[in-house]
């Protein structure tokens, strides 16, 4: 049976994504929160959001802090929470839909030391991405925040939702992206949560097909933007199916923007009300523990959905699949689909082979995380902060890719050589 590797002392976190409000300005058909009105005294107060800063930087000193809504603009507050998050050692950064940024917006941006911006965009057409979002014109301000962002030094991503309506457009979005100046993009897969519950998901066959198009893709783009999938940890299988085609060793293994599911293990999220999950598409319930009545350290260390996804027994095809331990499929879509969090991911179209015990050397012995060279973790640091998680990611699956124990400036060197990153 496939299960994960028993974690007995977890490492804190290292991203954490805050829903600082339920409030937006927009109604996105696919929206985890539900979240639409404009006005109203549900969020929690700047004192209260403080305390919140503080547990996570007890917790997990130098995080990245993803401050999210809804829209978080819509907070007057937000440009002090990411300056008091900066002064603990936090390293803040936005995600938004983008229609809020001016070039006014862009320099308080600056000023309040938010390290990077991550804007939503849905299609290359702005009539889908407006019905989609629910406000005309939508597009052409999310695009003018980039424009903006990058006229005022902000690093900033796009995030793109793969949906049946406009999967066939990922590699115009991509493009779009790249002529954006945008560092990455992120192409999530929709986990049917909150309104998105009221959308049909991808097949099976169609999933795999998008997982292929991006596996190529991050090759295609390595050097000139970061592209990677969300919510999709099988396309760590899909990578080396490719690169087990002949693919030339100068590409397959140079990017490594795309890495397994961290929820639960390196990940969590916390909701506007304080509740904690271990990612957003995670729903908080009755029993869901709260941040503003229990310790974050002893929620992330000892919450059962935390304990579960760490030293959990997967099920349905999962149990015994090849890639279980590298991949493990999305929970949170398992558990929308199954109501089971360690249940079979539905959109996994990967049939696991039968095991033969013959060959010890199976596949799916965990590999040994590299460690880091004094020196190379001083390089590291000097990445940009927006992109300091990933970058480091895609180092260790370089050096692990070749049983590389200590990961050394020279090795960093080798990947760039061959990536152009």
């Amino acid at each position: 049976m496939a299960e994960r590797a028993h974690i007995a002392a977890p490492s804190p976190p290292y991203l954490v994504s805050w829903n600082l409000t339920n409030r937006c300005n927009l109604k996105c058909d696919h929206c985890y929160l539900d979240a639409k009105e404009l006005n109203g005294d549900t969020d929690i107060t700047t004192e209260q959001a403080y305390g919140i800063i503080d547990s996570v930087a007890e917790l997990a000193p130098g995080a990245m802090l993803i401050l999210t809504g809804g829209e978080p603009l819509l907070r007057p507050d937000i440009f002090d929470l990411a300056m008091y998050a900066d002064s603990l050692g936090l390293t803040p950064v936005l995600g938004t839909n983008g229609t809020l940024i001016d070039d006014t917006v862009a320099a308080q941006i600056k000023a309040s030391n938010i390290k990077g911006v991550g804007l939503s965009i849905d299609s290359v057409t702005p009539l889908f991405h407006d019905h989609f979002r629910g406000l005309d014109g939508a597009w052409t301000k999310t695009i003018g925040a980039a424009a903006a962002l990058y006229a005022n030094g902000i690093d900033f991503q796009l995030q793109f939702t793969v949906m049946r309506e406009n999967m066939e457009q990922i590699q115009e979005v991509i493009a779009l992206a790249a002529t954006t100046k945008a560092r990455a993009i992120n192409l999530f897969f929709l986990v049917c949560t909150g309104r998105g519950t009221e959308r049909t998901d991808l097949t099976p066959d169609e999933y795999e097909n998008a997982l292929n198009a991006i596996a190529v893709a991050e090759r295609k783009y390595a050097g000139r933007i970061m592209v990677r999938a969300r919510c999709a940890p099988h396309i760590l299988r899909i990578i080396d199916e490719q690169e087990a085609a002949a693919l030339s060793e100068a590409t397959s293994s140079a990017a490594g923007a795309t890495a397994g599911c961290i929820a639960g293990t390196g990940y969590l999220r916390i909701s506007p009300d304080g509740g904690v999950t271990p990612c957003p598409y995670i729903p908080v319930e009755a029993s869901t523990p709260n941040i503003m009545t229990e310790n974050l350290r002893d929620i992330w260390e000892n919450g059962q959905e935390f304990q579960s996804l760490r030293n959990g027994t997967l099920g349905g095809k999962c149990k015994e699949c090849d890639w279980a331990k590298e991949c493990g499929g999305c929970r949170a879509r398992a558990l929308a689909t199954t109501g089971e969090l360690m249940g079979e991911d539905p959109l996994c179209a990967h049939e696991p082979p039968v095991k033969d015990d013959t060959h010890p050397e199976d596949r799916t012995k965990e590999r040994d995380r590299p460690k880091w060279s004094d020196e190379a973790t001083e390089r590291l640091d000097a990445v940009p902060a927006f992109l300091r998680a990933m970058v480091k990611t895609g180092v260790e699956k370089y050096a692990a890719h070749r049983g590389v124990a200590i990961i050394t400036p020279e090795v960093m060197k080798e990947l760039k050589s061959k990536s152009g990153l």
